[in-house]
């Protein structure tokens, strides 16, 4: 009899940390994303399949035991599980007209954490990351360097930068010069 083999993904950025003394840059966990679009008229049903209310304003997030909303665009929005939940399978159970596609393996987030974090993210990122313009729980779509993002606010001072895989190291590579230099 053969034994089965299960096929796991290796991060992209394991073993890769950096920072300075005012920043913290850390791979996240790994984590199923899904990239969901759908009119208003799903918005209701789609929250209640996936256990939180959808986003419909720009710039904004819902967050709930380790699942994530990202207002993206009007009818747009980037799904983050934490846990491993089937983000699929909860859409499709919602019995709404949307799309839904899996875009696990495609992203990976880098976490920047610290006093110095909106100054390093500042060296790439050309929108105004206060606390005051951008808030805890923001989150939008820019670019970071040469890169298109998917930035989101946790705390005062922790970032998660979602960008493609292809794209990681350098994002990585940018962040951690970036944060040399905040702390100098």
């Amino acid at each position: 009899m053969v034994d089965g083999l299960v096929a796991s993904r290796k991060s992209v950025l394991e073993g890769f940390h950096g920072g300075s003394l005012l920043v913290r840059l850390t791979p996240a966990a790994p984590a199923t994303r899904v990239a969901l679009r759908a009119g208003a008229d799903a918005v209701a049903a789609l929250s209640k399949a996936l256990g939180l209310t959808l986003p419909v304003t720009p710039k904004t997030s819902a967050s709930l035991n380790g699942r994530s909303a990202f207002w993206i665009g009007p009818d747009e929005w980037l799904l983050i599980d934490e846990t491993g939940g089937d983000l699929m399978g909860l859409c499709a159970s919602s019995g709404a007209v949307h799309s839904a596609t899996d875009v696990s393996h495609r992203n990976t987030a880098i976490m920047v954490s610290g006093p110095g974090a909106e100054n390093t993210l500042n060296a790439g990122c050309p929108l105004d990351l206060s606390l005051a313009a951008f808030p805890v729980g923001a989150v939008t779509r820019t670019v970071f360097g040469k890169i298109e993002i998917v930035l989101y606010r946790l705390a005062d001072d922790t970032f998660r930068l979602e960008c493609w895989r292809s794209f990681a190291e350098y994002a990585f590579g940018l962040l951690a010069e970036a944060a040399e230099d905040a702390a100098a």
